[in-house]
């Protein structure tokens, strides 16, 4: 077999149907966020505004953030040292997943590497843990909650997209006696829609099911103290295990389930994912802790983000733009089209000095690629007229316009 040809094949499939992905060289500056330095193909360097960043609350720029990370690099150095079994588990890894247990108002966590090993590995485990268990998944969740839900090895069934009659359809159809999960999102993160948590909670308790909830891109965001959506709408009690990012609002790195002591206990004493992995840099660790513990009582951030969204939104629905909006602080603006979407990118780039990424499949079905705009509460009044300007003349300059879509 002539490996090389069968690359090139696959790669200019990609490029030849405008979905090929393209590393974009930034440096974030420490106190500049949201600019940053782009590295152009050609050496030289541009200041630019990163609109796609999931740094939501601008956390990762954020003194307390950075003096608590400077103090641990201090006083451990860089790595852990090993997996949390054997030599990798330290007073910042314990501090952490009490600040995480508290959060969510659970009796413990369990940190993983990234929220999408928590996916993986927690879902992948669960059938091991109740033989027989049937997961429920909605059929948007994240690649890693279909990922470890693909390789548990035990039943699924996927119902349609926030559909609680399609769900209750399937409940209904299986044995009342065995184990069931409910697997879903609080935000859903390309369009930015919200899960109906309490009416599946609702099913959950008629049929004797867990409920599983990914947090991912509301932690930190949502809620009194940050919690997310199911503290928001006082719903922390209903939730069985939580899963959630630090790599997002919380600004650092790293991913996480909270639960009960006792289902933290097993999948920590069956998940390959966790056994056998590195644990986070005690640095890392010392961050998001600093993080967690200042965001639960800066209610003023979130509120200074969703004002930005709201804005955000409002501005480009004022020059007809087809964005979707269900409320949350995710603006995805449809394009439709793969060559279009990066080509608006490209320019945004190159001529104005703007950075969003293009959205395409399969991250979104075909004919929805857009681009998908994070803004935070350091996007200032100046950063917003210069973002609503560029796509204003940029879309009437590519003819994509309502009608062009819609036709």
């Amino acid at each position: 077999m002539d490996y090389t040809a069968h690359l090139d094949d696959a790669l200019t499939r990609l490029h030849e149907e405008g979905r090929y992905r393209t590393f974009i060289d930034i440096e974030r500056r420490r106190g500049q966020f949201p600019h940053a330095v782009w590295t152009r193909p050609d050496g030289s360097e541009q200041r630019i505004t990163v609109w796609c960043g999931n740094d939501y609350l601008g956390m990762g720029q954020h003194p307390t953030v950075l003096t608590a990370m400077h103090e641990a690099l201090e006083a451990t150095g860089a790595g852990s040292g090993g997996t949390r079994n054997i030599s990798g588990t330290t007073v910042y890894h314990k501090r952490l997943e009490t600040e995480l247990a508290d959060l969510h108002g659970k009796e413990a966590a369990l940190l993983f590497t990234s929220a999408y090993i928590a996916n993986d590995a927690t879902l992948s485990t669960l059938p091991k843990l109740f033989p027989g268990l049937i997961i429920y998944s909605d059929s948007l969740n994240h690649a890693s909650m279909i990922e470890g839900i693909r390789r548990n090895g035990g039943a699924k069934r996927v119902f349609a997209h926030n559909d609680i009659n399609d769900l209750r359809a399937k409940l209904e159809a299986d044995d009342p006696a065995a184990p069931k999960l409910i697997a879903f999102e609080s935000v859903y993160s390309m369009d930015g829609d919200f899960g109906p948590i309490a009416e599946i909670c609702d099913l959950a308790e008629d049929f004797g099911a867990l409920t599983y909830l990914d947090e991912v891109h509301a932690v930190g965001m949502y809620g009194q103290r940050g919690a997310g959506v199911a503290e928001r709408d006082g719903l922390l009690d209903r939730i069985d295990i939580v899963n959630g990012t630090l790599g997002k609002a919380i600004g650092v790195h790293g991913g996480y389930i909270a639960a009960s002591a006792k289902m933290c206990d097993a999948v920590r004493s069956y998940a390959p994912g966790f056994i056998f992995t590195t644990s986070l840099p005690p640095v890392v660790a010392a961050g998001a802790a600093a993080s967690v513990a200042h965001l639960k009582t800066d209610a003023a951030r979130r509120e200074a983000h969703q004002t930005q969204a709201t804005i955000l939104k409002t501005r480009l629905r004022g020059l007809g733009l087809p964005i979707i909006d269900h409320g949350s602080h995710i603006v995805p603006l449809i394009v439709g089209d793969p060559v279009h979407t990066k080509t608006i990118s490209d320019m945004l780039l190159t001529d104005h000095g703007i950075y969003v990424q293009p959205i395409n499949y399969p991250t979104v079905p075909r004919g929805t690629e857009r681009l998908r705009f994070t803004p935070s509460p350091v996007h200032g009044p100046r950063e917003m007229d210069a973002l609503v300007a560029a796509l204003d003349g940029l879309w009437s300059h590519c003819a994509l316009n309502r009608a062009d879509l819609a036709g």
